[in-house]
């Protein structure tokens, strides 16, 4: 069985070996990035801040939202909600009732004018209520939009017009997830994929061009939040889903699925994005849930379950895979380096959380040729050096202001994108463009 990776690409070592002048900028078109594996293969960027801190390129005004902003032909794309009526809290165990607008802005990448926006209306019941979750995702001229209560949207990028909506509680007769719609939809040729709900359809596959059903598939009690994920089998597309009770592996072109592995995180919360490593499909949540699963042969097996003392537990955050190790937060905010054939966790470090365990801390991390740029929940930008034998920062700075209510404290839980020598990130009020090209 050969197992590779298709949009979630592990970066090749000989790409980490190529000269800066062969590389180029490149956008950051959806969630995790151009080949959704958490690599920015910018050339020419600076390796420590300069002394007057990261060079500001411009600030535009956005509302409420976790939705990470997507850069594509010179437009930045991100999603928010005007709220009119309610207010946001942090009660992870019910939901909060709010009226406003939910929007998909699109601004200007150079002078971050906004450019268009595409509003409705749309009443949110959810815990943790402060708008949209999903990074809106470009492809084939349109931007693809999935709002914190199922509405999924295919907007022309140029400017916003509407090519076909849809109402995935309506059309799927399901309730939102108690946290909302997180799962940020993936496009594959001439098909979307998003979880849905309702019997049988945990996954379906849509149109892009029509927004029609070309197939659902799954049933589970609760669609949990990770997106789809597709990789290669044996030389052939497979769409990875992991629901609240299993990981799957489906036929990208007919739903039919391959094979099943049973994983049931605590409270449903099947968040990361499933990595594809050369020793198999590893996966994690909160409670100190984590296995690598090896799909062969139309059955999955499981190669090692991750204990307290070992692996990765990831609440929020999705691990980065770099050739036979992965690097990711745990569910208190601890970086951990862990070699993905056995599970052994080779070290950990809770720098980048300022040497405190919080509560659901997060931070978000990209692999560029040069080193490591990572994005905490307190709005530092950091610069650093991760291998094997251990973290070594270069330098942070404070670049937003960390405005979202969480159990006792404020975050800003929005990934930022990574595109043409530029960090685009945003929390609650701004959303910002800080320059990383070398001078």
């Amino acid at each position: 069985m050969r197992l590779s990776v298709s949009m979630q690409a592990i970066l090749p070592l000989a790409l980490l070996c190529l000269s800066a002048a062969t590389l180029v900028a490149e956008d950051w078109p959806q969630w995790l990035g151009p080949r959704g594996d958490s690599t920015w293969n910018d050339s020419g960027l600076i390796t420590k801040f300069p002394e007057t801190g990261p060079k500001v390129l411009w600030k535009s005004p956005v509302a409420n939202g976790y939705s990470g902003p997507a850069v594509s032909r010179g437009k930045v794309f991100v999603m928010d909600y005007q709220i009119a009526t309610g207010e946001v809290d942090a009660n992870p165990g019910g939901r909060t009732s709010l009226t406003g607008r939910e929007r998909v802005v699109c601004f200007d990448e150079k002078s971050g004018r906004q450019l268009w926006a595409h509003a409705y209306d749309c009443a949110i019941h959810l815990s943790f209520p402060n708008g949209p979750r999903c990074s809106p995702v470009v492809a084939e001229g349109m931007v693809f939009s999935l709002g914190a209560e199922g509405h999924l949207s295919a907007l022309t990028a140029a400017d916003g017009k509407v090519v076909w909506e849809k109402e995935l509680k309506q059309d799927y007769k399901c309730e939102s997830p108690m946290w909302g719609y997180a799962a940020t939809p993936l496009v594959h040729e001439d098909l979307l994929y998003t979880l849905a709900g309702g019997p049988g359809s945990a996954v379906v596959a849509l149109d892009v061009k029509s927004g029609k059903e070309r197939w659902h598939a799954l049933n589970a009690k609760d669609i949990g939040y990770a997106p789809p994920v597709m990789t290669k089998r044996d030389g052939k597309d497979e769409l990875v889903v992991w629901h609240s009770e299993s990981l799957n592996g489906l036929d990208p072109k007919s739903g039919k699925v391959a094979w099943s592995q049973p994983c049931d995180p605590s409270y449903g919360m099947s968040i990361m994005a499933p990595r594809v490593t050369g020793e198999g499909i590893f996966i994690g949540a909160i409670m100190k849930k984590s296995m690598m699963i090896k799909p062969s042969r139309g059955k999955a097996s499981v190669v090692w379950e991750g204990v307290p003392q070992n692996s990765l537990a990831p609440k929020n955050g999705t691990p980065v895979v770099v050739g036979d190790y992965f690097y990711g937060c745990d569910m208190d905010g601890e970086l951990r380096c862990v070699k993905a054939a056995t599970g052994e966790r080779m070290w950990s470090t809770l720098e980048i959380m300022n040497n405190k365990k919080v509560g659901s801390g997060t931070f978000f991390m990209v692999r560029t040729p040069q080193q490591w740029v990572i994005f905490n929940d307190g709005g530092e930008l950091i610069l650093a050096d991760l291998n094997p034998q251990g973290y070594k920062e270069a330098g942070r700075e404070k670049i937003l202001g960390a405005d979202t209510p969480s159990m006792g404290r404020t975050v800003v839980w929005s990934h930022p994108a990574f595109a043409n020598k530029c960090v685009f990130a945003r929390n609650d009020r701004e959303l910002v463009a800080i320059s990383l090209a070398a001078e």
